[in-house]
């Protein structure tokens, strides 16, 4: 047992936790803390980003990618509510993150003391859980159960406060090994598992739908095994994408506002809807009351909050999707659903996603870039219309490979989430894919990439407008575009030059893919800015408010 000031103890907790990476930026408060790390950067590696929000997202992405639990510092007053966008992200797409403040001492708290804030109280209802900490000896217990906490059960973000006094005091440390998350398994009950079992050898039309749960408990292998044993078609959501091979033949594309027509139609001509760790979105169900009606609905889901909250079930199984899973194939034999899969098929040959090829488009880029990476890399995205292309038009064969801020939508999320990536998977390559208006939300970071020459590859598609908001304006406002065209005189490439990235602009369809490649061989942060119409739209689409079998394409509509 050791006697260490409290900063000494947060870096002592982190590499207990296995800590490998954090991200993060010092200030006043928090300079006891980063002191500290100073004397372990050999253990641990620190990115400073060009905002903390930046930071946030970095921790976000690494923990999408990696399956771990990433970390984010940052000081007191604006520097923690920088935090904010980036702990809320997480929160909505229930992502295993620490992020660690410190504020003003304990005796200057709550008297608006310079860069006070109540940052406990800020982050109360986007976080799983948070702590402020005023007794050093207390330290390093809630540093370890705010580890416990994010990523155990669902994960979540937790916020640790530390006021700068109770970093600089001394306490005795002893080091513990981390404790074991167990996976949730005794909320499965024999009763439910065999109603579902009866549920399952009744149906005659079952269809899978696989959220963001089946990602977040690594159960792709269980899905796989469960899909062909029923023989059932299957359908992601946004979150869900790899949890389900999209190259599979039972595989029939997302579903929902941007959904496939097949996977639309099939929902709602189905029997049975097995839903697998998705919680039944709005983006998704449509009209909730007009959703899957021919079906009764079967929910998979670790968190009893989710069962009946947005769509009435009829059955559900509560606990880790993957043990759930497996509990199920150990009891099913194979079943013949023959005629339904070919029915879907048909939907297939029928409505396929389709775009003009003659042109630069975003779906073009997208398939361009999965075509150069084997289907192997990270996507990342930002959110918008390049982000339900690369959720259509790239086939995500594994989980943790499309990371995205499904639940908040976050714009300005992708670029920092793409360096924690990377610095998560360092094998592995990294595309953030963006709309010029959300690369405006935090280019900056292209200075953290290029400052740590973290290879990340961003893609701008270009089309100088607000484009899934020009896109409702066109077909619900009148084509009054209010505040929504961007063609002005911010040039990209040069911008990316400033901070020292490599950059290319692409106008042409036929020069992407030696850029993509090149840009892939240079293996240092390279900008791509894409040059596409401003008209060009995601179809299909589910107008707000309508049922998910009104899905239309451009086919349906003169525009």
């Amino acid at each position: 047992m050791q006697k260490l000031t409290g900063a000494e103890i947060v870096v002592e907790c982190l590499k207990e936790q296995g800590v490998d990476t954090v991200f993060g930026y010092p200030g006043g408060a928090i300079l006891n803390i980063y002191d500290a790390l100073y004397k372990h950067q050999d253990e641990i590696t620190h990115i400073l980003t060009s905002h903390e929000q930046g930071a946030a997202h970095a921790a976000d992405g690494y923990a999408r990618a990696t399956g771990k639990v990433g970390v984010c510092l940052a000081t007191s007053g604006p520097g923690a509510t920088n935090l904010v966008t980036g702990i809320a992200t997480a929160y909505m797409d229930s992502i295993p993150l620490v992020a660690i403040t410190c504020n003003v001492g304990v005796s200057l708290l709550g008297k608006d003391s310079f860069q006070e804030i109540d940052i406990a109280g800020v982050t109360m209802p986007i976080t799983k859980y948070n702590f402020i900490v005023k007794d050093i000896t207390k330290l390093a217990q809630v540093i370890r159960r705010a580890f416990r906490i994010a990523k155990s059960g669902r994960p979540g973000p937790v916020l640790v406060d530390v006021p700068k006094d109770v970093t600089a005091n001394t306490c005795e440390y002893e080091y513990q090994a981390p404790e074991e998350v167990v996976r949730q398994a005794d909320t499965i009950t024999e009763e439910a598992l065999e109603k579902a079992l009866l549920m399952i050898k009744d149906s005659r039309k079952p269809f899978i739908l696989v959220g963001g749960g089946a990602v977040l408990s690594d159960a792709a292998e269980e899905v796989k095994a469960f899909a062909h044993k029923i023989q059932a078609p299957v359908a992601d959501t946004l979150m869900g994408k790899g949890a389900f091979d999209g190259t599979d033949e039972l595989y029939t594309g997302m579903a929902g506002m941007h959904g496939t027509k097949t996977s639309n139609f099939g929902i709602t001509e189905s029997d049975l809807l097995i839903v697998i760790g998705a919680r039944f979105s709005d983006r998704v169900v449509g009209n909730a009351s007009k959703f899957a009606k021919n079906a009764k609905i079967l929910q998979l889901d670790i968190d009893p909050a989710e069962i009946n909250k947005n769509v009435r079930t009829h059955a559900s199984i509560i606990g880790d999707i993957k043990i759930i899973l497996r509990k199920l194939n150990a009891r099913l034999d194979p079943l013949n659903h023959d005629e339904w899969v070919a029915h879907i098929e048909r939907f297939k040959d029928m409505y396929p996603l389709h775009y003009k090829k003659d042109v630069l488009t975003g779906p073009a880029v997208v398939e361009a870039i999965y075509e150069v990476t084997d289907g192997d890399a990270i996507i990342v995205t930002e959110v918008g219309q390049h982000q339900m292309w690369a959720a259509q038009y790239y086939k995500y064969k594994k989980p943790h490979t499309l990371l995205t801020s499904g639940g908040l939508g976050t714009m300005g999320y992708g670029l920092g989430a793409a360096i924690g990536a990377k610095m998560g998977k360092k094998d592995k390559k990294v595309f953030n894919i963006a709309g010029d208006g959300c690369f405006r939300m935090n280019m900056n970071e292209i200075a953290t990439a290029t400052r740590y020459n973290i290879p990340v590859i961003q893609v701008i598609i270009n089309n100088h407008v607000l484009g899934m908001v020009r896109q409702w304006q066109t077909l619900y406002y009148g084509k009054r575009y209010s505040h929504t065209i961007l063609n002005d005189q911010v040039d990209f490439v040069k911008v990316a030059e400033a901070m020292g990235a490599k950059a290319y602009r692409v106008t042409r369809r036929e020069e992407l893919r030696s850029v993509l490649k090149e840009a892939m061989d240079l293996n240092i942060p390279v900008v791509i800015d894409c040059q596409i119409h401003c008209d060009d739209k995601v179809f299909p689409m589910v107008s707000p408010g309508a049922a998910i079998s009104d899905a239309f394409d451009d086919t349906d509509l003169k525009i």
